[in-house]
């Protein structure tokens, strides 16, 4: 009976639509979906199944507003929960928000509440959330359990600890700690933010109230991950699976594997490995691609390329921890093949994997081969991150191409800087490379624009690092000595790391600053570099030979726990610069005693220790067993080494004869040492000679075209010396000016040849004169030759008289305390005739007089020198 009824209805309103249908043509038409549900709310007994029905078939917002309007303008009764849902199907928050907002707060309601902020945190639109939460407060809704771990997951991933806590207060008054879901989302939020204790606390009262699952463990591991705890991760998860039997999944795998990757625990992640093997969650692409990350951070390419065999299913991610690994352990060929064969497979490549293709050609300093491979990237799509354009910005520094830097400055304009929504941390790693480019391509004006443009607070150690570095590196020492004190005041103050204590020392040893690197030394032993120390104290063994002060380097040298390589070359480097060549030797035989092998720079070295010490014999048996005896190939640095060997022991003729059997093409380095022999031995026919080799190798700097100068004025060929002087005028080589500067009481005193600018000018030049005439009653003769000017013997004295280094001499005296060492450094070679004088003054002065010159150092002490005659 019912059923009938129920067609006859229907039958009903079928007629009755097609009647109304028929007359509708005389009507101004109306939108279909309007015009039907205006007919169907007017003649419907039951609004609520049709608004149902309605909502059902409404395929866009446009129909879904349409409804909703009908059913507020009709007035009839409706569920808007309906209404929401319909909202948030066609992907407009906005509109579902305005109808929820007007709703009477009940605990049913709240499920739409964490629809939104749900929505929200899927699509990264983390301040929303945090906003919507405030508002469903505001209007008396109460968040429930499935609330809260949605916002706790926003605060963790803006991150804002801040709101993190206020939101953990808030469960706590709520009594939402005993939820495991919440309890787990606070663990997360506080690993996020970075406040692991807080995040451990809350963990560890979850286990107390016996609420804790296997998601509260993994949370604990990755929030100990998160702030680079690996130790304590492993820990941890050994914790979870050894004492508690709680077997892990696929997440807990996922986080411990890095943590074994970045302490090199390869033992512990090979466990690992087996028990996701023996589990079956090495099928998971995730936990496959943390093996092989494990073992290709490790360095053991093998094992990750065995696994990386074995993965069933790949994805980009698997290839890039491959190549990533060969490139970071220096396989770069490896890298590079496999990244030919991921194209080859129409692999779509992400930035990762051009990232460490680029930063695989900066490291072997193939600038122009990083920026070819950055094109491709963008001719393919794929948008640089900040690795990308940091790789790059090393790759140009490395191979010095500031043209390639520019360009890539440019880049990372477009891409990375000056973009708000931009992390202020990828804009000062982005301009710290920047400055290290700059620098290292010689650009000093430009490096420190950039670091000019980050404020004093947000400036790290990496960039007052790169820019001290920088200066250090390239000529400008004291610049680099003068960032350093800057760093240490109170208003700039960070706190240096090895990296910058080592370029401070470096700038040090280059200005022969004993003084500053002292205090150096000092700042490191109070604030105790352990962990760096050996890295450190090689630097100091550098600093202290390079200022003069050999034997101090011995004693940071034996006070060392631990010595590497380069802690006995540095030694030995030092002995050899101040003439001490046996001791050279006894540290080369010691060195081989304690079982490390020579390669060829240790050769270079020993051969340079025998040079400058007259050791001609010794350096001749050296150089011919080097591939005999220790299977080292002499290269062309140790041919120049025995060229100046045999060139300073006055044997030319020999020299000659070793350039002539180079089995390869003498290099510059070769020519200057016999035309610098020529010029002691005033050989004009070989300087010549060996002046137009490196003319034809077009290495004519202005050191060689002085030295042909200087050999022709020795030979009072004033003609050629004016020839060489027009050459230089015209190809626009300009002879350095003779500069020497010495440490007095009241800091470091420079001075070029005549210089009258020092205030105590009169007294210095008052003293030299008292200084000639005593040694002149010694039986010094001044050595006309050096005074390399068409003049009178008279004339030529008085300008010996003026060169920098006896003025800087004359200052020492006068402001050096009694007994202490004048520490004086020349940068060009130190001229004959003031090493003469220095030799006779040394007899007549308390002092001992230390000169570091471009070669070696020289040390005056009662009428002898170091060198022996060897300079």
């Amino acid at each position: 009976m019912q059923t009938g009824l129920i067609g006859s209805l229907k039958s009903a309103a079928t007629t009755a639509t097609a009647t109304m249908l028929i007359s509708l043509p005389r009507l101004k038409p109306k939108p279909p979906l309007l015009f039907l549900t205006t007919f169907f709310f007017s003649t419907a007994s039951s609004t609520t199944d049709l608004t149902s029905t309605l909502f059902h078939q409404c395929k866009s917002l446009a129909s879904a507003e349409l409804i909703h309007q009908q059913l507020l303008v009709q007035g009839l009764p409706h569920d808007p929960t309906h209404i929401i849902s319909m909202y948030l199907t066609f992907n407009s928050p906005a509109k579902a928000l305005s109808v929820l907002r007007r709703l009477h707060p009940s605990s049913h309601t709240v499920f739409w509440w964490n629809q939104l902020i749900r929505r929200s945190v899927h699509l990264g639109f983390l301040e929303d959330v945090l906003q919507l939460y405030r508002r469903m407060q505001r209007l008396g809704w109460r968040p429930d359990h499935y609330t809260f771990p949605f916002v706790l997951k926003a605060c963790g991933e803006i991150p804002s600890f801040r709101c993190g806590a206020s939101v953990h207060a808030v469960v706590f008054a709520s009594g939402f700690e005993w939820n495991v879901f919440v309890g787990n989302g606070l663990v997360s939020m506080y690993g996020r933010c970075g406040a692991w204790e807080n995040a451990r606390q809350v963990f560890d009262e979850m286990r107390e109230r016996g609420v804790g699952d296997l998601v509260s463990w993994n949370s604990i591991v990755a929030a100990y991950m998160q702030g680079g705890d690996s130790i304590r991760a492993m820990k941890m998860f050994e914790r979870m699976t050894e004492d508690l039997g709680i077997r892990p999944d696929a997440v807990s795998l996922v986080n411990v594997l890095p943590a074994c990757a970045s302490v090199g625990a390869w033992s512990r992640g090979k466990q690992v490995h087996g028990y996701a093997l023996r589990s079956g969650l090495f099928e998971d692409v995730f936990v496959g691609n943390a093996v092989v990350d494990m073992y290709a951070k490790c360095g053991m390419m093998e094992e990750a390329n065995k696994v990386f065999e074995r993965m069933k299913v790949k994805d980009v991610v698997s290839w890039n921890a491959m190549v990533t690994g060969y490139s970071q352990i220096g396989r770069f060929d490896d890298a590079l093949g496999l990244f030919e064969k991921i194209r080859e497979e129409k692999i779509e490549l992400n930035v990762v994997t051009w990232s460490a293709v680029i930063a695989g050609y900066a490291q072997r300093g193939l600038g122009f081969e990083a920026l070819d491979v950055f094109r491709q990237m963008r001719l393919c799509g794929s948008e640089p991150n900040v690795v990308t354009l940091v790789s790059l910005l090393s790759g140009c520094a490395l191979a010095g191409t500031l043209l390639h830097g520019k360009e890539t400055h440019c880049h990372a304009i477009k891409w990375i800087l000056n973009l708000d929504e931009n992390d202020p941390g990828d804009d000062l790693m982005v301009i710290n490379a920047l400055i290290d480019m700059y620098s290292k391509c010689k650009s000093p004006k430009a490096a420190r624009a950039m670091f000019d443009l980050i404020p004093p607070k947000d400036r790290s150690v990496v960039t007052w690092t790169v820019l001290i570095g920088g200066n250090a590196q390239h000529g400008e020492a004291n610049e680099a000595l003068e960032l350093f004190s800057q760093m240490l005041q109170p208003d700039n103050f960070v706190m240096p790391n090895a990296f910058t204590i080592s370029c401070a020392l470096m700038a040090c040893a280059r200005l022969g600053a004993l003084r500053f690197g002292r205090q150096i030394h000092a700042y490191v032993l109070r604030n105790r570099f352990e962990s760096a120390m050996l890295f450190v104290a090689n630097c100091l063994i550098d600093m202290y030979s390079k200022s003069g002060d050999v034997d101090a380097a011995r004693v940071v040298f034996d006070n060392m726990h631990q010595r590497n390589g380069v802690s006995w070359t540095s030694l030995m480097t030092g002995y050899g610069m101040h003439g001490r060549g046996e001791e050279a030797l006894q540290i080369f035989y010691e060195m081989q005693k304690v079982g490390l092998v020579p390669d060829g720079v240790t050769f270079v070295v020993v051969l340079y220790a025998c040079s400058h010490s007259g050791m001609v014999d010794q350096g001749i048996n050296y150089f011919n067993g080097m591939n005999k005896d220790f299977g080292v190939v002499p290269g062309a640095e140790h041919y120049a080494c025995m060229v100046d060997l045999l060139s300073r022991a006055g044997r030319l003729d020999e020299a000659m004869e070793l350039i002539r059997g180079m089995p390869m093409k003498p290099t510059p380095a070769v020519w200057v040492a016999l035309l610098s022999a020529c010029r002691v031995y005033a050989n004009v026919e070989l300087g010549e000679y060996a002046a137009n080799q490196l003319l034809e190798l077009e290495s004519g700097n202005d050191g060689s075209y002085t030295l042909l100068s200087n050999i022709y004025a020795n030979a009072r060929c004033w003609k050629d010396v004016a020839r060489i002087r027009y050459l230089m005028k015209n190809t626009g080589i300009k002879k350095r000016p003779g500069c020497s500067w010495v440490q007095g009481r009241k800091g470091t005193a420079t001075f070029f040849a005549g210089d009258w600018s020092h205030p105590m000018s009169q007294q210095i030049y008052d003293l030299l004169r008292d200084l000639m005439q005593r040694i002149k009653a010694l039986g010094y003769v001044p050595d006309n030759r050096f005074a390399l000017h068409d003049v009178d013997d008279e004339e030529k004295g008085d300008l010996l008289s003026e060169h920098s280094e006896k003025l800087a001499l004359a200052y020492g005296i006068l402001t050096t305390a009694p007994g202490a060492p004048i520490r004086i450094t020349k940068n060009l070679r130190a001229c004959g005739d003031c090493h003469s004088a220095f030799t006779y003054i040394s007899i007549i002065i308390e002092h001992e007089i230390i000169v570091r010159d471009s070669s070696r150092f020289h040390h005056f002490k009662n009428g002898s020198c170091s060198c022996r005659g060897y300079w």
